[in-house]
């Protein structure tokens, strides 16, 4: 019988241990990226071999990475990023027992020299890599009663490696009783662990148990680790059970996530899109505050009203207000003519990061444009009048917004 040709990964040999020096975290993020890309386009034709890429990939982050600077974290999110992208490729792979088998030694080996916590997505998720019950079980009970001694003796608690695969497999293979009995003997709550816990009771349909369970982890004043993931937990258990406002009240509103205000919002309409989406937004600038951080969340919502509001509040950035003003100047000039005045009587009383007077001329610019599309000049020069006249502040804004008042005049 002819044998199968072995694949020749391109990801290899940039993979190699001691690969990357301190200041590689770059490079290394799109060596990832690059080997990802290889393995998903061979999943596309032949799956065993792309989960057979998936552990080789894995076995030499720790190797290939042990020396870069992880400081900014970006690196390890990168990582992570991957191999959560990856181990569904592997977890899916029509492999034989005895392949499997075969990959699971090498990744436990893995993680079990990882350095950082490197391989935890696969950790995790390791009694679903095994597939076989068998494995499950073989691989569950490797290291139980050594877990089980470490996390018993309080006095003099150490780390094992492989708990969390432990866990995971213990929890895969329905061994839902023996998984609660090991996590009660821990003397530090942590979700990293308990979460299979809250699984293992959710899984028996026992939710308001698992319900209690996650939410004993929130107790306290401090906000515990893996406080989000928790959140989101307790939040799908009462979603489950018809609860929608109880969860959204609790959990939902609370865990808006993303990188900027507007992000937040729309990561709550996506998650409640039976909510009133001005209601979400009104919500979160009642829990939150910070009502100027909003304005940008609000315009583009196009909820103007809430804008402007928004846009009143001294946290309101001028540069923020111009460019809108500058947007809106022609499609909605009555909201851009506002926004602008708002803009300059921020820059008058001196907010802003770095203002200049050239901000005054834009804003300025931006109000006329608009308020001479609606008919109202004169009232915008008004208003720049009495904001002259009312808002004591930085003398060089003053002066220049004088200066444009004269010029204005003469036209």
């Amino acid at each position: 019988m002819t044998r199968k040709p072995v694949h020749k990964w391109a990801f290899k040999p940039g993979m190699r241990a001691g690969a990357y020096s301190w200041r590689s975290s770059a490079k290394a993020i799109e060596r990832l990226k690059s080997a990802s890309a290889e393995i998903r386009a061979v999943n596309r034709a032949d799956p065993v071999t792309a989960a057979d890429g998936v552990v080789a990939l894995a076995a030499r982050i720790w190797p290939a990475f042990e020396h870069i600077d992880t400081s900014t974290g970006a690196l390890g999110t990168a990582v992570r990023r991957t191999l959560d992208d990856l181990v569904p490729i592997l977890i899916a792979a029509p492999a034989d027992e005895k392949t499997r088998a075969k990959w699971l030694e090498q990744l436990r080996t893995a993680i079990e020299d990882d350095g950082v916590d490197y391989l935890a997505p696969i950790s995790e998720r390791f009694g679903e890599i095994a597939v076989y019950p068998t494995l499950m079980t073989l691989h569950a009970d490797r290291d139980l009663a050594l877990i089980h001694r470490a996390w018993s003796d309080w006095a003099r608690y150490s780390h094992v490696g492989t708990a969390t695969l432990t866990l995971s497999c213990l929890l895969e293979a329905e061994r839902y009783d023996e998984l609660l009995a090991l996590l009660a003997v821990k003397k530090t709550r942590l979700w990293f662990d308990d979460k299979f816990g809250a699984e293992a009771l959710l899984r028996q349909g026992r939710e308001d148990d698992a319900l209690a369970y996650a939410e004993a982890l929130l107790e306290g004043d401090g906000q515990t680790w893996g406080h989000h993931e928790i959140c989101r937990f307790c939040e799908a258990i009462l979603l489950r059970q018809g609860k929608a406002d109880e969860a959204y009240r609790r959990f939902g509103l609370p865990t808006a996530s993303g990188n900027t205000w507007l992000a937040m919002w729309r990561d709550l309409v996506k998650r409640y899109p039976e909510r009133d989406a001005r209601a979400l937004l009104e919500d979160l600038i009642t829990l939150h505050g910070r009502k100027g951080k909003w304005f940008a969340a609000a315009k583009t919502a196009t909820y103007f009203d809430i804008a402007l509001d928004c846009a009143a509040d001294s946290e309101a950035a001028p540069s923020t207000l111009i460019r809108a003003a500058r947007d809106f100047a022609i499609k909605e000039p009555a909201f851009a003519a506002d926004v602008a005045l708002h803009a300059i009587r921020h820059l008058l009383a001196g907010r802003g990061y770095e203002p200049s007077p050239f901000d005054i001329d834009e804003a300025v610019d931006h109000l006329m444009t608009a308020s001479t599309r609606i008919d109202r000049r004169g009232w915008a020069i008004a208003a720049l009048q009495r904001l002259m006249e009312t808002t004591p502040g930085d003398d060089l804004m003053q002066r220049r917004l004088g200066q444009k008042l004269t010029e204005l005049s003469a036209e």
